[in-house]
């Protein structure tokens, strides 16, 4: 995928953020073991008092949506529905790019409304950017993508058609919303002892290193000509392969058979193949080496190039993660998790509350489609 100029300079938004945005609070230990952490502080720049607001109307040819009274036109959702489609960088027929266009609609458009609607929210609590705030950002940006002089800055804004000017509205808007999910959403999740143990119990899988194996093979290759098996070849590798075998298990080391007789490309590294996971293995060399322990090898068997045998050259056992070892990663999965459910209802909320003039049903449908709650499973009256 191309990486835009675009991309770059939003590459180190995320670090130019004040801090605390993004990671969970700590889980809180017991006693008592159900009591939540409290909510981290807001960040300054989330206090900032409320301010006066100017605005300028802008003529659109088509309006499709008033959120409280400020519009979305359909060129801004087509302006959406590009910029979603130039992520995937591919190169498409014009039945796939309407099939495409079609398909994203629906999430596109309803973005748009709910980024509408954190923004109104953001200036209604008085949020606001500064010019130290957005100094800082630039900085930040050139810093991490080495956008040292202003040529360079300014030709990366110039390959992405877009002004400076443009480059301080959208993060202008990103960073209010982000004050918004903080301070109303993310600030207000905490977690508890109990929460955290009771994920930990149910999703141990997560915390847990696989079991793997690492093997050493060997190969005697049957020469062939690709159309017909040689008889006396297949019978002399096989029987050349049955006395390696025996000599393996007299005693002698399998890397210096490996050494001395194998034809597999893994002769170089001693025939070590690995570390693998079970699930990696064919599943008839996983039924020869069960059961097997380190040292010891596998019988003779047959393979598309000729005849081979196993060496298990080591067994790793799977390692579970303890509680408190894995508390922040825990942490951090509970938290998202919850952020993202609550997130969700705050949402729900905001649209409940606003007041949303469609001028388009066609798009009303796709917007009630993908916002419309999931209904309740249907229980059956007889049961």
């Amino acid at each position: 995928m191309r990486t835009t100029a675009l991309a770059v300079l939003f590459s180190a938004f995320a670090a130019a953020l004040p801090a605390g945005q993004v990671a969970p609070p700590p889980v809180q230990q017991p006693p008592p073991p159900a009591k939540a952490v409290a909510p981290p502080a807001a960040p300054a720049a989330a206090r900032t008092p409320p301010v006066a607001s100017g605005g300028r109307v802008e003529i659109l040819e088509q309006i499709l949506v008033k959120v409280n009274g400020e519009i979305i036109s359909k060129t801004e959702l087509e302006n959406r529905q590009v910029a979603a489609l130039r992520q995937r960088a591919q190169q498409m027929s014009d039945e796939e790019l309407k099939k495409a266009i079609a398909a994203i609609t629906p999430e596109v458009l309803v973005d748009a409304v709910d980024e509408l609607l954190l923004l109104q929210r953001g200036k209604e609590l008085g949020y606001k950017v500064t010019d130290e705030q957005f100094k800082r950002v630039l900085e930040n940006i050139r810093k991490e993508n080495k956008l040292e002089s202003d040529e360079q800055f300014n030709a990366a804004l110039k390959q992405e058609g877009i002004s400076i000017e443009q480059l301080r509205k959208n993060l202008e808007k990103q960073m209010v919303i982000n004050q918004v999910q903080q301070v109303e959403v993310a600030g207000k999740v905490g977690i508890s002892e109990s929460e955290a143990q009771a994920y930990y119990d149910e999703h141990k899988n997560e915390f847990t290193t696989a079991a793997s194996l690492t093997l050493r093979e060997l190969l005697v290759a049957v020469k062939s000509d690709g159309k017909s098996v040689n008889v006396a070849a297949d019978e002399a590798a096989k029987t050349k392969a049955e006395g390696l075998l025996a000599r393996a298990r007299a005693g002698e080391p399998f890397a210096a058979l490996v050494a001395e007789a194998s034809d597999a490309p893994s002769k170089a590294s001693g025939g070590v193949v690995g570390p693998l996971s079970a699930e990696e293995l064919d599943p008839g060399v996983r039924k020869l080496i069960e059961g097997l322990k380190p040292g010891s090898v596998t019988e003779v068997f047959r393979t598309g190039g000729g005849y081979a045998l196993l060496q298990v050259d080591a067994l790793t056992p799977p390692v579970v993660k303890a509680f408190d070892t894995a508390r922040d990663d825990i942490a951090q999965k509970v938290y998202e998790s919850k952020r993202n459910a609550e997130f969700g209802r705050y949402l729900a909320k905001l649209r409940s509350q606003a007041i949303i003039e469609w001028k388009n049903e066609e798009m009303h449908k796709l917007w009630m489609a993908r916002t419309a709650p999931a209904a309740p499973p249907t229980k059956n009256p007889g049961l």
